[in-house]
């Protein structure tokens, strides 16, 4: 499935990073959803979006000739926000990872509170 979209997709809509993150397959292969992280701005999204929608059939088809099935799947595309949410969470702890020291050099330069209430 990636390398179709990386090699044959050649709709003009499809920009961005995209990555295939996950396939759902029904047991009778009639039906595949086709998870997909795209990064961009909203607008390239749902123009990426519009492009896999529109190359689903040829891909059906050449996914069908691939793997010599009677019946290929019908493919449709869904996103997986799940890449975009983990880069905010590495912003969020490398910025977290940044303050750190400053805060613990802070701490380590004023008394310590509970070692003056215990000798009360």
């Amino acid at each position: 499935m990636a390398t179709f979209l990386a090699e044959a997709a050649k709709d003009p809509r499809i920009v961005g990073f995209v990555t295939v993150t996950g396939v759902e397959i029904t047991s009778d292969l009639r039906h595949a959803k086709v998870f997909v992280s795209v990064m961009g701005s909203d607008s390239e999204k749902e123009a990426t979006f519009q492009g896999l929608a529109s190359t689903a059939s040829h891909l059906r088809s050449r996914v069908g000739r691939a793997l010599r099935l009677r019946v290929a799947p019908e493919f449709q595309f869904k996103e997986d926000d799940s890449v975009a949410r983990a880069a905010r969470i590495e912003s969020l702890l490398a910025g977290i990872k940044a303050e750190s020291p400053a805060a613990h050099s802070a701490d380590t330069s004023s008394p310590d509170k509970s070692g003056e209430a215990s000798g009360a």
